[in-house]
């Protein structure tokens, strides 16, 4: 796939899924309404935007990942034609779908809204899902053994401390 396509479909495709899941959802959810659970609650607003700032932006440079190394989008659609293990992808396999979960973690706190904990769980619940029944077999059938040596040598969920080098 082209570069200029990819990049295209890949910016197409994180205004519609990320959009929708730290968007339009919580935005459904809460209306934006601003809560004060507990007083004294204006520090864990800071660390919430914070939280929602580096979440945004590290799956954005997870999306652009996809476009540079992979020649290809996170849609399943057109999935990218070499496997992304650069970047963040050195440390965790996972970095986009644990931005977008620290994103909502950091709207949750930003706006006082417990609720939005309970679907970041239902958030992390359908993702494992759909990490461990398909995406994971599809990367293996797709990429076989430079596959299996990245899933061995990077955890899923929580990054390494220090990056992985490929052989």
């Amino acid at each position: 796939m082209k570069r200029s396509k990819a990049a295209v479909g890949s910016a197409l495709f994180f205004v519609v899924a990320p959009g929708t899941v730290i968007g339009v959802i919580p935005w459904l959810l809460t209306g934006w309404r601003i809560h004060d659970p507990l007083p004294y609650w204006t520090p864990l607003r800071v660390v919430g935007a914070a939280l929602l700032i580096a979440g945004v932006t590290v799956a954005a440079q997870a999306f652009v990942r996809f476009v540079v190394e992979g020649l290809g989008t996170p849609m399943p659609v057109a999935a990218p034609e070499r496997l992304v293990v650069g970047g963040l992808y050195r440390y965790v396999r996972n970095p986009m779908y644990v931005a977008l979960l620290v994103a909502i973690v950091g709207e949750a706190l930003l706006l006082g809204q417990l609720s939005l904990l309970a679907y970041a769980a239902v958030v992390v619940l359908i993702t494992n899902l759909f990490v461990r029944f398909y995406e994971e077999p599809t990367l293996r059938r797709r990429f076989g053994a430079e596959y299996e040596a990245y899933r061995r040598a990077v955890p899923g969920w929580w990054p390494r401390l220090r990056p992985w080098e490929p052989e």
